[in-house]
């Protein structure tokens, strides 16, 4: 029981917060692209794959910066960089995971089975820009968007320009919430050389990450429209709009412990643009 304890610890199903920032975006497509009626099996497929997706990335993202997080006060404890786990078991982890994950889309057609073999290469790949490139955050928001594509080519068999779009918007609102989430280890980063969007902002940190909701929102509002989403769609990105606000009090004083907040408030976030689509559809006369 306390090895699986720390499998559980290493994928991080304690934590649930990265399930839900993957899984609103695809939601959103999976609405979007079935104009409101989604099929409940792709809704078990697309959800339970997120989280498989979700957790495998977990484990490639600890095995790979293993001898980084024990510099770093927030993951220092993590069960490879503490040596509860061997690294050759994370990765087995991460490739029973990611096989799974493979299985359950086995159904669908081809395009989609395509497209999560990039999905899996930019999972795969993400942990290592942090060592070069400037807005790793970007980086993650295609690979915690690319369930946007993907359901649009469950659904169409075919990935729209409007998907992409999504996913453009999708980047954004990574790119705001991930920014939050480095403003608590910025000086653990500084340190060890780790780029993260918050040292590269610098004293704009907080700027960035308002004008990078108010262009996800931008993005979001038009793609909608073009869906004919109208009033309850336009009341949730409201109630998104609130959150951000909300966030940047939080924020300003770039104090950790609200920063961290701000990042998980991301949740609501989400899930207030969700609310807005799955009601407009659903009023529909």
């Amino acid at each position: 029981m306390n090895r699986l304890r720390l499998y559980f610890q290493l994928i991080r199903l304690d934590k649930p917060i990265g399930i839900v920032l993957l899984l609103w975006p695809t939601l959103w497509a999976l609405w979007m692209a079935s104009d409101g009626v989604p099929d409940y099996c792709l809704l078990f497929i697309f959800t339970l794959g997120t989280v498989l997706m979700r957790s495998a990335g977990c484990a490639i993202n600890d095995y790979a910066d293993r001898d980084f997080d024990k510099h770093v006060k927030r993951t220092v404890d993590r069960p490879i960089t503490s040596g509860k786990i061997r690294p050759r078991e994370a990765l087995i982890v991460a490739a029973v995971l990611a096989i799974t994950a493979f299985l359950l889309i086995l159904p669908l057609n081809a395009l989609t089975k395509q497209l999560s073999v990039a999905a899996v290469i930019i999972a795969g790949s993400y942990p290592y820009f942090k060592r070069f490139f400037a807005i790793p955050q970007a980086y993650l928001g295609i690979a915690f968007g690319f369930g946007i594509p993907m359901g649009f080519a469950a659904v169409q068999n075919s990935v729209p320009a409007e998907a992409w779009w999504l996913l453009i918007a999708n980047i954004f609102w990574a790119v705001a919430y991930d920014t939050e989430y480095a403003m608590v280890d910025r000086d653990d980063d500084l340190k060890i050389g780790m780029k993260t969007s918050a040292i590269t902002f610098g004293r704009f940190d907080v700027a960035a990450v308002m004008l990078c909701y108010a262009l996800s929102f931008t993005i979001i509002l038009v793609v909608g429209w073009q869906f004919g989403l109208r009033a309850w769609f336009v009341g949730g990105l409201l109630v998104a709009s609130a959150c951000a606000v909300y966030h940047y009090f939080l924020i300003r004083t770039r104090e950790r412990a609200r920063c961290f907040k701000a990042f998980r408030h991301n949740n609501w976030l989400g899930g207030a643009i969700f609310a807005g689509v799955f009601l407009d559809y659903f009023f529909r006369t």
